[in-house]
């Protein structure tokens, strides 16, 4: 576990990316999606889309936010124990010092007018990230009726029935063996 010269430029190159992302992203880690995508897919080409979609389930279905999760995740697989520490680091440090600054003023800050609307601006922005994070998902998803009806009952069971999201992953997990395994044994007996 050294830190090496070169994994030490590694791990420096992951935490400014990261908190690139945690500085310029609000919404919470589903509005970071798609510059998480652009910045560690697209630029530096450390992992490809589909490591990124095994990263995020993984990190959507692990204890935490999703965005320290994934940077957790992508600076494992980018440069080890080191690079989880500094990605992790640098995606949680924007938002540790924007709330130090805010608790300093919040009570000017929060009831100004141009704040208000300032934050319905952001609103609307992150609106739209999550679309677009939503549309990736879509894409990636299978296009089978197994995946459709899954994510129409996942849909009900959350928006309707206010299920814990824990509870509607593990469901779609052990689902998806199952068909794994019924579809493995049908290929079986032909």
């Amino acid at each position: 576990m050294k830190l090496t010269k070169e994994k030490l430029k590694r791990c420096l190159e992951l935490f400014f990316a990261f908190f690139k992302i945690g500085a310029f992203t609000f919404g919470g880690g589903m509005a970071m999606l798609p510059f998480m995508e652009r910045e560690v897919v697209e630029k530096k080409k450390w992992i490809d889309k589909d490591v990124l979609m095994d990263i995020l389930v993984v990190s959507e279905s692990t204890p935490g936010p999703i965005a320290i999760n994934a940077a957790t995740f992508i600076g494992t697989q980018t440069a080890g124990v080191w690079g989880s520490t500094f990605a992790t680091f640098g995606v949680v440090l924007p938002s540790f010092l924007i709330i130090l600054l805010l608790s300093a003023c919040l009570d000017v800050v929060w009831t100004n007018e141009i704040v208000q609307f300032a934050l319905r601006g952001v609103r609307a922005g992150v609106l739209a990230l999550l679309a677009k994070s939503l549309w990736g998902l879509i894409k990636k998803c299978p296009k089978n009726a197994f995946s459709y009806i899954l994510v129409v009952l996942s849909f009900v069971a959350v928006a309707v029935f206010s299920v814990k999201v824990l509870i509607v992953i593990a469901c779609g997990a052990v689902l998806g063996l199952a068909c794994y395994f019924i579809s493995r044994k049908a290929g079986e007996k032909r």
